[in-house]
């Protein structure tokens, strides 16, 4: 089945998140129940068809801000040549091997080249084999982790590790003068990219291939939107996400999801 339109019916739940009363969750139970699942390395063909092998890490990953790329350099500081393909070899690390600035200004992680394949400089391609086993493709962060059994939203930029689920903010005033924050959690679809989103050459989130989870995305990202909205939050998500598996209706089903 090709991929699905964007736009189509969706349920939403809002509720008052129970550690912050100035905070209302607005969340799409439609993608938070789907069986969406990353498939990289297992049949994913990237977002451009020119790089087939680095999945959706085409553009490198831009930084939430001072905090998120002091966390990642943390990081970065303990990647090896077991696990990094494109440490500099003989010499410390510096800021410039692996950050750059866009056209914007904005502070990103530098994209490095090979084989016509453009990509985020800590995405190890197919033929990476260091001494002693392991390599293959994939995120050198993300193996950095699994290596010190961490989870991988400790040492990736938070874009990354977020992705394909999208938090955003809005101040919202009531008829009656008063004011609250909503925060919405739903599906990082192509839209979330900009414009450019529209010309990407395929894209998971609304891909059969990629619907193909045992369990939802509410639970297989426990600890992503655990991090992003706060335990009382996700407990109270989880609730809710559970009463709408019980009584949904068809219309109320990701479209990509196996029929």
């Amino acid at each position: 089945m090709p991929e699905v339109d964007l736009v189509f019916p969706r349920a939403y739940v809002e509720f008052v998140n129970p550690a912050d009363e100035s905070e209302v969750m607005r969340c799409d139970l439609t993608w938070l129940t789907s069986s969406y699942t990353c498939i990289f390395g297992q049949g994913c063909p990237g977002i451009y068809s020119s790089a087939p092998d680095v999945g959706c890490c085409t553009l490198g990953a831009h930084f939430a801000g001072k905090e998120d790329e002091k966390r990642v350099a943390g990081f970065v500081d303990q990647l090896d040549e077991t696990l990094w393909q494109f440490k500099p070899s003989g010499r410390a690390v510096r800021k410039k091997d692996w950050i750059e600035t866009d056209d914007e200004g904005e502070r990103k992680t530098r994209t490095h080249e090979v084989d016509g394949q453009q990509a985020c400089v800590f995405a190890n391609r197919p033929d990476f084999a260091p001494p002693g086993g392991g390599g293959g493709a994939g995120c050198a962060l993300h193996a950095l982790a699994f290596a010190q059994g961490r989870n991988p939203l400790e040492t990736k930029p938070d874009v990354c590790w977020q992705l394909p689920i999208r938090r955003t903010f809005r101040d919202v005033e009531r008829q009656d003068g008063t004011t609250y924050t909503e925060v919405s959690i739903g599906e990082y679809d192509r839209r979330g990219w900009g414009p450019g989103g529209h010309d990407l050459d395929w894209y998971c989130t609304g891909n059969t291939e990629a619907h193909v989870a045992v369990e939802p995305v509410y639970v297989t990202s426990a600890a992503e939107l655990t991090e992003m909205m706060g335990r009382a939050a996700y407990d109270e998500l989880v609730r809710h996400c559970e009463a709408h598996v019980r009584s949904r209706s068809a219309l109320a089903l990701h479209p990509a999801d196996p029929g």
